[in-house]
């Protein structure tokens, strides 16, 4: 597995995770490293995405703000933070890497086994 998100909990309203996402292969300047959630009954969602090598992050409009996308390139390692977590927040998180940006999960080839969060109320 290319791919291990990590980071994932149990967690009450407004606190706070930080989801890791280590990358075993390659990463180009070019790649486009992506996180995506999917809580359950629901379909796979797009959360945000960072360009590698522009360090340009993209984020759904439901993030309001509360999560931050980075990545260390020493590391070769993807993170997402999260603040202020919501209920709403409940779900797997997978990170995914792509060749070129898109909030469509069937864009992206490569996939990690995803981190359960857990927001209780």
């Amino acid at each position: 597995v290319q791919l291990q998100a990590s980071g994932g909990g149990l967690v009450q309203a407004g606190g706070s995770l930080r989801l890791s996402c280590a990358n075993s292969g390659r990463t180009f300047s070019s790649h486009v490293m992506t996180w995506f959630r999917q809580a359950p009954g629901k379909e796979r969602e797009f959360v945000a995405a960072l360009r590698w090598g522009a360090a340009r992050a993209y984020y759904a409009d439901f993030v309001k703000g509360r999560f931050t996308i980075s990545g260390d390139k020493a590391k070769n390692t993807l993170y997402l933070e999260i603040n202020v977590l919501e209920p709403e927040d409940t779900a797997v998180y997978y990170c995914a890497k792509g060749n070129s940006y898109s909030t469509s999960p069937a864009m992206y080839a490569i996939w990690g086994r995803g981190t359960q969060v857990t927001v209780s109320s």
